[in-house]
């Protein structure tokens, strides 16, 4: 497994030659999602990638998935990490600006959608041992994350049964209310903490609620689920 650079002038095959490099590969079974990224102005780069759904801005006349949920299902390549874990998580995507101290309906408000998500968190520290200031400068363990289909904000995340599986089995078994007693409460601490630092949480951000069971240790062949009562499933398949 490997990141590949293909240059050469338009007409030259470029899009054919990724194809069969694709196709050659341990994941030709699934999607190859391409982006044209010179295409796509600043302003609508981040409604292409991670998607939006129907009412989100003006013009939203329908749901559009991203393109990093329709690459849902894909692969994690081990290659790029150093030891790294998966914890089962509820993502927020944000539909009006947010900051500073706000109530949990305030915060809902500004919520376009909700979905099942993965993050992947990993660590220079050896068995995730570190002190806060260690963690802060190593990002707060974040390296990625894989998010599934959104969902109606009205959808009651509150107490929701969610599974971490791997290899069709489950490994961890918890509920959303493990994150903060509800995940709107995280939305409402982020909201306060990115208002202390002057900054502003924008509409087509996404917002990760915390890890609802322990994370779990990735290895390569593992064929990761996250099934989350009422949202759904997001998964993956970790390569070398």
């Amino acid at each position: 497994d490997a990141t590949v650079l293909i240059e050469g002038p338009t007409g030259t095959g470029k899009d054919l030659l990724a194809k069969i490099i694709h196709n050659a590969s341990e994941r030709a079974d699934q999607k190859l999602i391409k982006v044209n990224c010179a295409s796509l102005p600043d302003n609508l780069l981040e409604s292409e990638m991670f998607g939006y759904v129907k009412g989100a801005f003006t013009g939203a006349d329908r749901d559009k998935p991203g393109r990093f949920q329709l690459a849902d299902g894909g692969t994690v390549s081990l290659g790029r990490y150093v030891h790294p874990r998966v914890e089962p998580e509820i993502a927020f995507l944000i539909g009006a600006p947010l900051a500073g101290a706000i109530s949990g309906a305030e915060a809902l408000a500004a919520v376009a959608a909700v979905a099942p998500a993965a993050e992947i968190i990993d660590s220079r520290f050896e068995n995730f041992r570190f002190s806060l200031p260690d963690v802060i400068a190593d990002n707060s363990s974040s390296s990625g994350f894989v998010v599934g289909g959104w969902h109606d904000p009205s959808t009651d995340i509150g107490n929701l049964g969610m599974v971490l599986e791997r290899n069709g089995r489950p490994a961890e078994i918890g509920s959303s209310a493990a994150i903060l007693g509800d995940p709107i409460r995280s939305l409402v601490e982020a909201s306060r903490m990115v208002g202390e630092a002057g900054l502003t949480l924008q509409p087509g951000w996404i917002v990760l609620a915390g890890g609802a069971t322990a994370a779990l240790p990735l290895t390569v062949g593992d064929s990761i689920r996250v099934v989350v009562e009422e949202l759904g499933v997001v998964a993956f398949h970790v390569v070398a």
